[in-house]
């Protein structure tokens, strides 16, 4: 398998009228996504666990509101978050002047294809 380069705006792309997604890899290790939300927020799913893998996320731009564990907060730029396997997660993104951008990293990989049934 040769390796993945994606230019900003490359990969595989999901859109609608509140935010766009790119899955930017998707190997058996590991599948990133890029997720810009416009300014009038977004619902994200409710707190949840996965069983068989990390979901992790890294803010780009604008705030992002996590749950890890028992905790709710605000997230800016540059802010990382992980939650292992069985470890309570989700995000919101509250109305905000700008686009919100954040990357959301799975590991090991086979997420993109959820996101390819959630978008179908």
């Amino acid at each position: 398998m040769d390796g993945i380069k994606n230019d900003p705006g490359e990969g595989e792309r999901f859109e609608n009228e509140i935010r766009t997604v790119l899955i930017k890899a998707a190997l058996p290790d590991l599948t990133v996504l890029e997720f810009t939300v416009h300014g009038e927020g977004y619902d994200g799913p409710d707190p949840h666990t996965h069983a068989d893998h990390t979901d992790s996320f890294y803010v780009v731009e604008g705030e992002l509101e996590l749950t890890l564990g028992d905790e709710t907060f605000r997230a800016g730029p540059g802010t990382f978050v992980a939650a292992p396997p069985g470890v309570r997660h989700g995000f919101k993104v509250p109305p905000q002047p700008g686009p919100v951008r954040f990357l959301n990293v799975h590991a090991p990989g086979g997420f993109e294809h959820e996101m390819r049934r959630m978008n179908a």
